[in-house]
């Protein structure tokens, strides 16, 4: 089974991408991306799983059966690297969406099992850190940690300028029942600047049971089950993604790759010996 999901034509829903626990192999992670034209409506059905819409580009209209949240948005491209705004949508509720502009949407699931509300999550409800040094820097939007209220979902979106490295030095969250890492399985949605760029990312167990490198193009999603992921732009392109983690326990816990956690320490950016 391959780890990358390439972009699709949209549907009749405007649906370009569409990740399941099925499709993935895996137990938690669902995973949808719509383009929605200006004034398109589109309703989704809960069921047993907690939401988390983000508009990555647009503006929008939400209405839950107990909460509306109307005219919405502000970033017209992931780029402008404002914070986005994002939607919690609890389980066994329904949702109607409006586009108020054309509307990259994404819709990010997991089981859900507790009595959250829905709830707007505005651009100052996200976290914004800068991680990183050297050639390893990335701008990271935590818009659904584990400090804040859900039931499994953890979201994320990460900038990477060309020529660096992200998701790195290489580490992982595989094992269940360990003091020391959680096992969350995990999603990428890939944006470019300019679009028609591209990235490498390599997923890869210690005994390399699991090693696959990909090459994803902009709106592809790549797959991480288990093992480390990182990630490397290319010169002349902007990478943007849009992570989506879950599993047994919500809590982010992961074990550095021991051969490279060197690039965490003091001594880098200057090379090893």
């Amino acid at each position: 089974m391959s780890l990358l999901a390439k972009r699709q034509q949209p549907d009749a829903n405007g649906r370009i991408q569409h990740i399941t626990p099925e499709s993935a192999g895996w137990r938690f992670v669902g995973f949808d991306v719509y383009l929605l034209k200006k004034g398109q409506t589109l309703t989704l059905e809960s069921e047993e799983k907690e939401l988390c819409l983000v508009l990555v580009a647009g503006l929008a209209s939400v209405k839950t059966r107990n909460a509306e949240f109307p005219g919405i948005g502000q970033r017209q491209s992931p780029f402008e690297r404002t914070p986005p705004y994002s939607v919690y949508v609890p389980h066994h509720d329904r949702v109607e969406v409006v586009a108020d502009s054309d509307l990259e949407l994404a819709v990010c699931s997991a089981p859900g099992h507790g009595d959250l509300p829905a709830r707007l999550i505005a651009p100052h409800d996200v976290g914004v850190e800068h991680r990183g040094k050297g050639r390893n820097k990335r701008l990271v939007h935590n818009i659904l940690p584990d400090d804040k209220r859900a039931d499994s979902l953890l979201v994320v979106e990460v900038y990477t300028d060309e020529g660096d490295t992200s998701s790195y030095p290489s580490h992982k969250h595989d094992q269940e029942n360990s003091p020391d890492e959680t096992y969350l399985e995990e999603t990428y949605y890939h944006r470019f600047q300019p679009e028609q760029g591209f990235a490498m990312q390599r997923v890869y167990t210690d005994d390399r049971s699991l090693d696959e490198c990909m090459a994803p193009y902009n709106r592809d999603v790549v797959t991480v089950p288990r093992g480390y992921h990182p990630v490397a732009t290319i010169a002349g392109y902007d990478n943007y993604y849009l992570n989506v983690m879950a599993g047994p326990v919500r809590k982010w816990k992961f074990t550095w790759e021991k051969d490279h956690a060197w690039v965490n320490s003091d001594s880098y950016p200057v090379k090893a010996k």
